[in-house]
């Protein structure tokens, strides 16, 4: 169920998608909100760190443990810009995430929804809330637009 303040904070996990795409990498940006607060934010860094659990999700789980000095990241609600993955979802289970906003639904790794249901999942110890589409449209032309860009300078064809 989405509330008043989603689409104010999946604006900030945009931005940080934008600064994502600015430095090459793949735009997906996340922040962790506790009351009303961002208490970690993130976005992918695999290419510029070389480091493969550099997601926007990881990144920002992080700081916002470190900021309430606690692994447990209870009354917590992340927003992304695209469903995490199987590595992502994992870490919101196991980081006690009550809530999960997304904007675009990922059909090669989702892992909330669309392949997997790793937050819903019964058999695991901890749930948390799925909330897609939130700002859909934004964040999927956010990589529509970065892929068509890599297209277009790998094959110059195709960009005419």
């Amino acid at each position: 169920m989405t509330s008043d303040n989603d689409e104010e904070w999946m604006q900030v996990a945009i931005g940080e998608a934008r600064l994502a795409q600015a430095k090459g990498e793949v735009p997906v940006g996340a922040v962790i909100v506790h009351g009303e607060r961002v208490i970690g934010r993130g976005h992918n860094e695999r290419e510029s760190s070389q480091d493969p659990t550099a997601h926007a999700e990881m990144i920002a789980l992080r700081q916002a443990a470190n900021e309430l000095g606690s692994w447990r990241l209870i009354d917590t609600t992340l927003y992304v810009t695209l469903e995490p993955c199987p590595m992502c979802a994992g870490a919101l289970v196991n980081a006690r995430v009550p809530r999960v906003v997304w904007g675009c639904d990922d059909p090669k790794a989702g892992a909330t929804k669309t392949l997997y249901t790793i937050g819903s999942d019964e058999r695991l110890n901890h749930r948390f809330e799925c909330v897609p589409g939130v700002l859909g449209d934004e964040c999927s032309e956010l990589l529509t637009e970065f892929f068509g860009a890599i297209r277009a300078k790998n094959n110059p064809r195709d960009s005419r």
